[in-house]
C-alpha cells in the first residue's frame, strides 16, 4: 500500500481533500472527470459495494491499522494520505468522521428514462437545497420501498460530502438522475404524480385510491415554501399527512419518510 506522510497542507495530491469546492468536485462541464468524497469506513464501504472507483485515501494515523484498515485493505493500489487529526483537520476544515476520507470517481451520469424504466415508485426531489434533507431523503427512499430518485436541478446534489454521509451510503444505492420538467415528463412515462403538499383539495396519505396506482412518482417541495402552486396544479393527486395538537406540518425529510412508507409497493399487508 502507498502510504504517503503528510508534511505541508501544500502536499502534492491532496488538494482534492482541501481545496475543491463542491462545484469543482461535481464537474459539471466534464463529469466523467468529476469527483466526490466519501466519509466513514461504514459510508466507503457502501460505495465500494456498489462499484463506485477509489481514487486516494486520508486517514489519521491511529486509523491505518483500527477502523480503516479493512477499507485500506480493499483500496489497494491507490494513494493513502495519512498524518495526525490536527493536521487532517487544518487540510480538511473539519474533524474527520471515524478518521478517513476516500475520493472516488463520479459515475457517469443517468438519463431519467434509465433510471425509472423499472420502477414502480419513485421520489420526486423539487429544489431542496438543504444537504442533510437530501440525505435523509435517500435513506429513508433506500429503506423504504421507492425505487429511484429524481431532482430538479435546483435540488443540492446528491453526492455533496454532507448528503452523501447523512445518507449513510444510500445515495450509491437508490438510481436517480436530474429531471427538468417533472410533471411532463413522468407523465409521458406512465407515472401518476401525487404531489405532498397541504391543500383545500388534498387527500389524506392513506386514502385508498393512492394505495393502488401501479407507478406512482411522488414529489417533494421545499423546506421553506413547499411545492409551487403549478407544480400542484399540474399533478394528478395532492396528499396531505394527517396532524395533530395544532402542528401543521413535518419537516420534508421526515414528511418523505412517512409517504414512503405509507405508499411503498411493497409494504406489507
Amino acid at each position: 500500500m502507498n502510504f504517503i506522510e503528510i508534511e505541508t497542507l501544500g502536499h502534492p495530491g491532496v488538494e482534492i481533500f482541501s481545496s475543491l469546492t463542491e462545484a469543482s468536485l461535481r464537474n459539471k462541464l466534464e463529469p466523467e472527470k468529476g469527483i466526490l468524497i466519501a466519509e466513514s469506513p461504514k459510508v466507503i464501504g457502501v460505495a465500494l459495494d456498489a462499484g463506485y472507483e477509489p481514487l486516494a485515501l486520508l486517514c489519521e494515523e491511529k486509523h491505518i491499522h483500527g477502523d480503516a484498515a479493512a477499507i485500506i485493505d480493499r483500496c489497494e493500489g491507490i494513494p493513502v494520505y495519512t498524518g495526525p487529526r490536527k493536521v487532517l483537520s487544518q487540510l480538511t476544515g473539519y474533524t474527520l468522521t471515524r478518521g478517513v476520507l476516500c475520493a472516488m470517481r463520479r459515475p457517469a451520469p443517468k438519463s431519467v428514462e434509465e433510471v425509472c424504466r423499472d420502477a414502480k415508485r419513485i421520489v420526486v426531489i423539487d429544489g431542496v437545497c438543504d444537504t442533510t434533507n437530501i440525505g435523509a431523503i435517500f435513506r429513508s427512499a433506500a429503506a423504504l420501498g421507492i425505487d429511484a430518485a429524481l431532482l430538479t436541478p435546483t435540488s443540492c446534489d446528491p453526492f455533496n460530502r454532507r448528503a452523501v454521509r447523512v445518507s449513510m451510503g444510500s445515495v450509491f444505492l437508490l438510481p436517480w438522475a436530474y429531471i427538468h420538467k417533472p410533471i411532463e415528463s413522468l407523465k409521458e412515462l406512465g407515472f401518476k404524480t401525487m404531489a405532498l403538499a397541504l391543500s383545500d383539495d388534498s387527500v389524506s396519505i392513506d386514502d385508498p385510491a393512492l394505495a393502488g396506482i401501479d407507478r406512482m412518482a411522488m414529489i417533494l417541495g421545499t423546506e421553506g415554501d413547499g411545492l409551487a402552486k403549478d407544480v400542484i396544479a399540474k399533478a394528478d393527486f395532492t396528499a396531505r399527512i394527517p396532524m395533530s395538537h395544532g402542528v401543521d406540518s413535518l419537516n420534508v425529510a421526515a414528511a418523505s419518510a412517512v409517504a414512503f412508507w405509507q405508499l411503498s409497493a411493497n409494504k406489507p399487508l
